[in-house]
């Protein structure tokens, strides 16, 4: 094979920034850069290296994302950019900037592999990094900072800028994580066919595998290796957020971290200098989405995308699941982790452990750049044991954007090819969840729901339900304190009800 058309990866880095003065802490831009240095010296010879890149590919930053991190000091105009200048990375002349999601890390090394083997790639950067841990500080502290940069330009981006929820969905405040994920996770509960306390010690052992390999990570944010009975158990410091996931079972956003990946071609890596040992393959991939609405879902408890995405990477790399020495998959919350082995034949107490880092609630959220430090971690797993294969997935918006990657020493035996993911997403699309109501009106039955909470308590709930003629409606119920804790004592999976229409909102009234 012709090697300037065999792609590596080569190097990886990361930073965990715990400085409590935000007058003294990087910023985020600051604070990628460091990370991409890192990831230029593990390569070997770091100068050469960055001089090299033709290509950097900043993730998105959760403060260009999402409504709940917007920055209040300042902007980069053209993140990649500022990067490339920070870097001495001149010769860079692809600089892109993603679109939102957890599984663009993933699905960048993916599309940038394939750039290699067409020629148009022969050294490439992916990195992210956030600061909302400091931001946050110097909120409380009412300092200034400044973060903005101009300098000068437009990049390319890449992925899809398509919100996770739509205008009937937003009316109704599913908004964001923190509201989708406890709706899918109750949907699990109904599925498995636990009881409430039943379903939070099935969580609460679930998330203290992850905690326990955040205890033993230096880079980990939570260390303090928290018991299945901690995580599953309500208290003030750890109150729910969304009913039914407590403080301990969420992503933890408000970190200081950055990571980056270096990748090129073989005969790159040979002219560079880099050592055989740094070299990491990718030996098969998937990309592929649910209906991108919840509303509009078979069910809230399955995801064919993830399925799909699975089979195709183990066809590709001819390695499946069950035959990895390694795991990490995307933890954002426990029902992202209780899908993806029940889609994969993985189980949830599987031996190999389920993270490589700790996962998102203990090693940490960096925004949608997590799954670079997954693969930055992985790449160090396989290097430490040649010839082991390591398989990484990531998730985007709501159980919404699945991607995959296997990583290995071992040099495949045949070349990069992928299959174009719409060969296989077609048949997603094909399999359409119910019609949905937007005004509904009448007798009704609840799918799943959620209560969300505040500082005093539950604020508001969200419940998705079906007619009596099959259509499926959004709702929320009356803002009753009293109700909305008893939802969470007592199971209201298919509780019966009727539900009215006024102005735009549904509202759902329990017999």
């Amino acid at each position: 094979m012709d090697e300037s058309r065999i792609p590596v990866l080569v190097g990886s880095g990361q930073i965990t920034q715990r400085e409590p003065d935000p007058l003294k802490a990087l910023a985020p831009m600051d604070l990628t850069a460091a990370a991409a240095r890192e990831a230029a010296k593990d390569a070997g010879p770091d100068a050469r290296v960055l001089e090299a890149l033709d290509s950097i590919v900043q993730i998105r930053s959760f403060s260009d994302t999402s409504w709940r991190f917007v920055c209040p000091f300042g902007k980069y105009t053209n993140p990649p950019k500022s990067l490339a200048n920070r870097l001495g990375a001149m010769n860079a002349k692809r600089l892109v900037y993603t679109h939102p999601g957890g599984n663009m890390p993933q699905w960048c090394v993916n599309r940038m592999f394939e750039m290699i083997t067409r020629g148009e790639l022969q050294a490439g950067l992916i990195a992210g990094g956030e600061a909302l841990a400091t931001q946050k500080a110097a909120q409380r502290a009412k300092l200034e900072l400044d973060w903005s940069e101009d300098p000068g330009g437009k990049p390319e981006e890449w992925g899809v800028a398509t919100r996770g929820w739509n205008d009937m969905e937003d009316r109704h405040q599913m908004r964001g994580a923190i509201y989708a994920y406890p709706l899918v996770e109750n949907a699990i509960r109904g599925h498995k066919g636990e009881s409430i306390d039943e379903h939070m010690m099935t969580m609460g052992r679930l998330f203290s595998g992850f905690a326990k390999v955040a205890a033993s990570n230096p880079l980990a944010d939570r260390r303090d290796g928290y018991t299945a009975e901690q995580i599953a158990t309500v208290s003030d410091s750890n109150p729910f957020i969304g009913f039914p996931y407590t403080k301990l079972m969420n992503s933890n956003a408000f970190i200081d971290q950055a990571a980056a990946v270096i990748l090129m071609s073989v005969a790159k890596a040979k002219e560079l200098g880099i050592p055989r040992e740094k070299w990491v393959f990718l030996h098969g991939c998937g990309d592929a989405y649910d209906h991108w609405f919840l509303t509009d879902r078979i069910n809230h408890w399955s995801s064919p995308a993830m399925r799909t995405v699975a089979e195709e990477t183990s066809r590709m790399s001819g390695k499946t699941p069950a035959e990895m020495d390694f795991l990490d998959l995307y933890s954002c919350f426990p029902s992202a982790v209780q899908i993806a082995c029940a889609e994969m034949g993985i189980p949830e107490d599987d031996p190999r452990g389920l993270t490589v880092t700790g996962g998102l609630p203990y090693f940490g959220g960096p925004g949608n750049n997590y799954v670079t430090h997954s693969i930055a971690e992985m790449m160090n797993r396989v290097r430490s044991k040649p010839g082991s294969f390591g398989m990484v997935t990531a998730n985007g918006n709501y159980v919404t954007k699945q991607s995959a990657g296997v990583y290995s020493t071992e040099m495949p035996e045949k070349p990069f090819a992928p299959v174009d993911p719409k060969t296989y997403q077609a048949k997603i699309d094909a399999a359409k969840g119910p019609e949905v109501a937007e005004e509904a009106e009448g007798e009704a039955e609840i799918e799943t729901y959620a209560v969300l909470h505040d500082r005093s308590g539950p604020s508001f709930s969200i419940v998705y339900g079906r007619l009596g003629d099959g259509r499926r409606f959004i709702s929320n119920t009356a803002p009753d304190q009293d109700l909305m804790l008893e939802m969470e004592k007592t199971d209201y999976l298919g509780r019966k009800g009727r539900v009215s229409t006024k102005d735009g909102l549904n509202t759902f009234v329990p017999a």
